[in-house]
């Protein structure tokens, strides 16, 4: 027998499993009487209809399950517990979402070419997610330079500081991502990158370099954090 203020199960577990049942009473029924941070947890908040196009019939099944075992219904979750999971899915789901976009698809042999012109100490090469700092020239297949870190003066030297980003996940075009895990401290190249992984069809207006760009850098390792 249910305790006062808990609801009574509607369902046995033959009705949960049967098609007769519609996802929308099982989701209706869990936000009814579940508290926030267990709908939270479990993906269940938002409008019925939404909810029901991406929660598979089993989630919702066990989600209901999980409700009775915990009763974690309305009211009896503590205000600081609900907003310390809440955050924490929130922050767990930014992460998930940070990975993904560090994932680098794998879509056939590389699309670039490195010629070495001056050799590195062949000991320290950068791994995905150190910070590389570089020197470099970019220049288009007519031999315009559309791009360069390079100080002209020696007033410029001065000043003048390296390109530093992470590398290896997605900081900047994928044939530097690439390319300069290949690279040891010290060592300056030539890269011949293909489109598809520079600027794409789209290209960089912005930067003069025009859709489906084959483009030319020449690349210096200075130092890897």
């Amino acid at each position: 027998m249910a305790a006062a203020g808990e609801p009574v199960r509607e369902w046995s577990s033959e009705k949960l499993h049967s098609e007769e049942l519609p996802k929308k009473d099982v989701i209706a029924f869990l936000q009814q009487h579940a508290s926030e941070a267990f709908l939270a947890e479990h993906k269940l908040l938002g409008n019925i209809k939404n909810v029901a196009k991406t929660a598979k019939k089993e989630h919702l099944i066990a989600a209901y399950e999980k409700l009775f075992q915990s009763k974690r219904f309305k009211g009896k979750d503590n205000v600081e517990e609900v907003t310390k999971e809440v955050k924490d899915l929130t922050v767990n789901e930014e992460k998930a979402s940070e990975a993904k976009q560090e994932e680098v698809v794998d879509d056939g042999p590389p699309k670039y070419t490195k010629s070495i012109l001056k050799k590195g100490d062949k000991t320290n090469f950068p791994k995905k997610g150190d910070t590389v700092h570089c020197w470099y020239t970019g220049t288009l297949e007519d031999g315009t330079v559309f791009d360069s870190n390079i100080p002209t003066s020696s007033k410029k030297k001065k000043a003048a500081k390296p390109l530093s980003f992470k590398v290896g996940i997605g900081k900047v075009i994928r044939g530097w991502d690439e390319a300069l895990l290949t690279m040891s401290k010290g060592e300056k190249a030539k890269l011949e990158i293909q489109s598809e992984w520079a600027y794409g069809k789209k290209g960089q207006p912005d930067a003069k370099i025009p859709p489906n760009a084959k483009l030319f850098f020449e690349v210096e390792l200075v130092t890897i954090d």
